[in-house]
């Protein structure tokens, strides 16, 4: 690690001393020049003047300090995969259907766990920078929409304190620690909780990024420093978070004692890596990028789905998330084999804008333009997607 990045990321800004000393004078009833005549408060829409998912981004980053809003929407590097991962949904055609049905039938059942829509609040970190309800509000609007929540490994709250309100399921997000006892621990008193199934996520999130590192002088405090497991610094002059680079493949049947409910491998890329999950005992292939915040030139996440999909050949469900933003992503995503999407950034979006009404809204327009979606391909039911739906031009 970088010594002066060190002391940077713990050192008072400039930018923020000045700041505080311009809002201790114009806090003075005497500054006059802190009233504008000539314009009013800004205005924040209504949730209902909302039509989509990307109504609400720009809410969301007026809502939130610049850094927070960063956190939630870099990617690692250039952006290459971030970006993507959105491109991907337009190489993509969805093709009508002749007859389908009014009302299509959008429930589900995946690893046990019973779903209005195949939607999953895919886990994030940290709810508590966005809303003062942290994590208990994403639930709620959650819940309201019929979505199951991920609660990540690194929640603002306790995964406890989050299920002791839950009357809906509840998945586990886990990062492993080397410290076997301690994952022990952790998964006992989650599934004592309630945890109705564990992810586990074993990708190689990055520990730096480029847009935290041009903005930090922009922004009223300094991005969070790179750390490595358990917080310590990175002892590595490269900046890479070492605390995942201890993964191998016995981890899983190490886990497998420990979890008595299904559980799941997320950060899935390849058909080699989802075969060898299948063979040590994972119940659900969540194909994931991190959102684009892995390795950066990396593919997206809709352009490998079809050979995993074809590699599981129907033994376990297949997850998917990384870029969705709308119901026809979702009707895309299906239409090549999965069996539910996650949604990340979107839920970020709603909570940081306007709370659970704002979880709630996001997610129910995201399954509106899903049934939309299934009746225009005349799908009448889940079981009805396939890939026949779809057309893939793929660069």
């Amino acid at each position: 690690m970088i010594i002066s990045e060190i002391l940077w990321s713990r050192g008072y800004l400039r930018r923020r001393s000045l700041q505080a000393l311009a809002g201790f004078f114009a806090a003075s009833p005497f500054a006059r020049a802190q009233q504008d005549p000539f314009r009013g408060h800004p205005r924040i829409p209504k949730l209902d003047e909302l039509a989509t998912a990307f109504d609400f981004e720009p809410v969301f980053h007026a809502q939130v300090p610049r850094s927070i809003y960063d956190y939630t929407m870099y990617g690692v590097d250039s952006e290459f995969t971030l970006r993507r991962n959105r491109q991907a949904f337009d190489w993509v055609r969805l093709l009508p259907g002749a007859a389908g049905a009014a009302t299509p039938s959008t429930s589900t059942t995946i690893l046990g766990t019973p779903m209005a829509f195949p939607f999953l609040i895919a886990p994030t970190a940290g709810h508590g920078q966005l809303h003062p309800e942290a994590e208990m509000a994403t639930y709620r609007g959650a819940e309201e929409a019929g979505a199951t929540m991920i609660v990540s490994n690194v929640s603002s709250l306790p995964f406890e304190k989050i299920a002791t309100a839950a009357k809906s399921p509840l998945w586990f997000q886990l990062y492993p620690r080397p410290e076997m006892e301690a994952n022990a621990e952790l998964l006992e008193r989650v599934q004592a909780a309630g945890a109705r199934a564990v992810v586990v996520t074993i990708d190689q999130q990055a520990s730096v990024y480029e847009r935290a590192l041009h903005g930090r002088n922009l922004a009223a405090s300094p991005p969070r420093a790179p750390r490595g497991r358990g917080g310590v610094q990175s002892a590595n002059k490269y900046r890479v978070n070492e605390g995942r680079l201890w993964y191998e493949w016995k981890l899983f049947d190490e886990l497998r004692k420990m979890i008595k409910v299904p559980m799941a491998a997320k950060g899935i890329l390849t058909a080699e890596d989802a075969r060898l999950c299948l063979d040590h005992g994972v119940d659900a292939i969540y194909v994931s990028n991190h959102g684009g915040r892995s390795l950066d030139y990396g593919p997206s996440t809709l352009e490998v789905l079809p050979e995993i999909v074809q590699a599981v050949g129907g033994r376990v469900p297949v997850l998917f998330d990384s870029g969705v933003r709308r119901g026809a992503d979702a009707l895309k995503a299906m239409a090549l084999g999965a069996s539910a999407v996650g949604l990340g950034r979107v839920s970020r979006w709603g909570l940081g804008a306007y709370g659970t009404p704002g979880v709630k809204k996001i997610l129910e327009i995201v399954q509106q333009e899903f049934v939309h979606a299934m009746r225009n391909a005349g799908c009448a039911s889940l079981a009805s997607i396939d890939a026949s739906l779809a057309k893939v031009d793929l660069p």
